[in-house]
């Protein structure tokens, strides 16, 4: 139900409330036009910002402009005309001007622009100047038609010439829908004042009248700050008040820290065992864990941490303090291939430990970890569960099989998660579930909550994780472990003599390599085919004389296993593969990583490829071979030469691609982030983390601003918060 209006002023819900027929001027018509660019409320209208400004203080002119600079312009068209090249490819003509000169746009494949650009038509144009057969000329520049709009200040709307609509539309809509809103009330503004004082933000009318209707640019950076805050806050007040309301709630397990009721520190034996000290940044996150577990609300807590930076240290150990108070631990992760390299790496790890068990003669026996993936025999998956249910398994690992029907723990304490992003939601949830399932201790409302660890190797920004991640604690191991050598990295354009003769001479000095495939657009048989012929024609060519196995996700798990076992036993020298091998695959004799046409790949995917070298003593390179076809695309591959440390590449990328692909899944619906990026508004991401736990408080702050709850609920609700709680 809405709530009632604000004395004080009209709330967001009031406008979400009113359809835009309701405003002068838009009938059905206007109306699906409006809905084909998500505009059908008038919050939705008043949200619908203006992409740019026309500053007509400093407005630049064609004769000014340079040829190769990059510039914004008001013309008129005095002339078009469309043709076809003789490669049968539109191309549409306009001459226009601005009274200081004149100059050609230019239209490939694009003949609807003879429609827009009739003669008369004002438009703002923005593009590089250029200069062809002694007349300036832009290339398909921006354009947008603004009509006759005067002022110092002119906003210039996202268009859509599918829907019909042009920045002059939107701008009489807007400004009709102001003008309603300011004769009535104004904007209701339940931001507290005490906060506005403090970070100097103009209040919502100003804002909101300043985003849309500015008198100089100063206004519409004022504007902008404002309402990019109440966007991050609305945010970060729902993921504070989860997390808060979590931690009042959810029944958790209190974990012994140190020893179990044997007198046993399983933990303190593990890292005593390991042959090797722990880095300050593994120290410091097994102790933010280890209070984590000490408390007896469930933890939700996110370990970031570099490819080889010993995240499965810093989880076996979170596992062990789970085990050693008598409970099960639980480790998902995302493919087969990965869950039966770390049950192997985990076994060799906790080799010998012993827990009690009153069962036996001697009161202790061997820890035991267990393996359950779809490639699991009947026979031992029926042997695992028994073993689950009776509590003689330990820790158990696995791939989405953990939460298949009929796998039951008897007390599961402590969850896992490795590469989280690669599973879904519903998944994610069904394994937490499975502590509600009864165990030790448990009384008849179900079980206690299991405490839930999520690790990724691919770093996240701060801002980024704050956002996407804000209902869990964040630890970060940003310290690599002593004795790695560090990666080379080479950009290498052409694919020629000189990558090979590198594999070759690493080949001949008792190592391997990794020969990685292309992405082909989002085919698995193209890349499959890829693989298939880039292996063919380098055993037919200028590796003929070397080993060289094929692994792609098309090979069965058996016959992938095998192929596998003979690359880390040495039997092959080279494996060329597709981006199976991105995570999880531990080879430390191959020192040699080729990513053929790299550009086609993201920062992370090369990071984490890169990753799959440098695992041993040796000195190791990764070769990224392959012509930048974008600027961006250049600046990803110098990144990752000039820098092996994750978290940087994490900014850069982040720089480069915006946050809509970091945002992923969570962002959904009205809650995306309209003006805020998490690239320019970094500190306001902060600031607004901050305000929300003070304004949160012990989890009833909210009680004394009903406003801005009913906001958080409006754009954060239904759908959307049940979405953010399972994950």
């Amino acid at each position: 139900m809405p709530s009632d209006p604000a004395p004080g002023g009209v709330t967001l819900r009031e406008l979400a409330d009113r359809p835009v027929t309701d405003l002068k001027g838009v009938g059905d018509k206007r109306a699906a036009a409006l809905a084909k660019v998500e505009v059908r409320t008038v919050f939705d209208l008043v949200s619908y910002y203006p992409r740019r400004y026309l500053d007509r203080t400093r407005e630049a002119t064609i004769e000014a402009l340079g040829v190769g600079e990059e510039g914004m312009v008001l013309v008129r068209v005095t002339r078009v005309s469309e043709r076809r090249t003789r490669n049968g490819r539109s191309l549409v003509e306009a001459w226009v001007t601005d009274g200081t000169g004149s100059l050609t746009l230019t239209f490939f494949n694009q003949p609807w622009r003879e429609r827009q650009l009739t003669e008369g038509t004002e438009a703002v144009v923005f593009g590089t100047m250029d200069r062809y057969r002694d007349r300036l000329q832009m290339t398909n520049p921006i354009v947008d038609l603004v009509g006759d709009r005067t002022g110092r200040i002119v906003a210039v709307y996202p268009q859509s010439e599918s829907a019909g609509l042009q920045s002059w539309d939107l701008d009489g809509l807007v400004g009709e829908a102001l003008r309603r809103v300011m004769m009535k009330r104004g904007f209701d503004d339940p931001l507290p004042e005490g906060v506005r004082e403090r970070f100097r933000l103009v209040d919502r009318s100003t804002a909101y009248g300043g985003i849309h209707r500015p008198e100089s640019m100063q206004v519409v950076a004022e504007a902008r700050r404002r309402l990019v805050f109440d966007e991050l806050l609305r945010i970060q007040l729902e993921l504070v008040r989860r997390k808060v309301h979590l931690e009042r709630s959810a029944r958790g397990i209190t974990h012994v820290r140190t020893a179990g009721s044997d007198g046993v520190d399983l933990v303190g034996a593990f890292h005593d065992r390991l042959g090797f000290p722990l880095t300050a940044a593994q120290v410091r996150t097994i102790d933010e864990i280890l209070a984590d577990l000490a408390r007896p609300s469930p933890m939700h807590r996110l370990l970031q941490g570099d490819v080889g930076s010993g995240k499965t240290v810093v989880a076996v150990s979170a596992l062990l303090v789970a085990v050693q108070g008598g409970h099960q631990g639980a480790l998902m992760v995302p493919t087969a291939l990965l869950a039966e390299q770390h049950h192997l790496g985990i076994v060799d790890l906790l080799e010998d430990l012993v827990v009690a068990d009153t069962g036996t003669l001697m009161g202790e026996r061997p820890l035991r970890v267990e393996l359950l993936t779809s490639r699991t025999t009947a026979a031992e998956r029926r042997r695992i569960v028994e073993g689950l249910e009776e509590g003689g398994v330990d820790i158990l690992i696995g791939t989405h099989a953990l939460i298949q029907e009929g796998v039951g723990f008897r007390s599961l304490g402590v969850i896992v998660i490795d590469e989280q992003h690669r599973f879904g939601v519903e998944q994610r949830a069904a394994l937490r579930e499975q502590g509600d399932q009864g165990g030790q201790g448990d009384d008849a409302d179900g079980g206690a909550i299991p405490d839930v660890l999520v690790m990724t190797a691919t770093p996240i920004p701060r801002t980024a994780a704050m956002t996407v991640y804000g209902d869990l604690d964040v630890s970060v191991i940003d310290e690599m472990p002593p004795g790695r050598t560090p990666i080379r990295t080479d950009w290498i354009v052409e694919d020629d003599d000189r990558v090979w003769s590198i594999v070759r001479d690493e080949v001949a000095s008792g190592h391997q390599a990794y020969v990685v495939c292309p992405l082909i657009e989002e085919s698995e048989a193209l890349e499959v085919r890829s693989a298939e012929e880039t292996h063919g024609a380098l055993t037919g060519g200028v590796l003929s004389d070397l080993r060289v196995g094929l692994l792609h996700g098309r090979v069965g798990p058996a016959e992938k296993e095998e192929t596998m076992r003979l690359f880390r036993s040495g039997a092959f020298d080279v494996l060329v593969a597709t981006t199976v091998i991105e995570v999880g695959v531990d080879v430390p004799n191959a020192t040699v990583m080729v990513v053929l046409d790299a550009a086609r790949f993201g920062i992370a995917q090369l990071h984490q490829l890169r990753g799959r070298v440098g695992r041993g003593a040796a000195e190791s390179r990764c070769l990224l071979v392959g012509e930048a076809p974008t600027p961006d695309a250049g600046e990803r591959l110098e990144a990752l030469v000039r820098t092996t440390d994750g978290f940087e590449l994490a900014e850069v990328d982040l720089d480069l691609r915006g946050e809509g692909t970091i945002m992923g899944e969570r962002q959904k619906g009205r809650n995306d982030l309209r003006l805020a990026s998490l690239r320019r508004d970094r500190e306001w991401v902060e600031v607004a983390r901050d305000v929300a736990i003070e304004l949160v408080g012990d989890g009833d702050g909210l009680d004394d601003h009903p406003a801005l709850a009913d906001e958080v609920a409006l754009l954060l609700g239904g759908d959307e918060v049940d979405y953010l709680l399972k994950s």
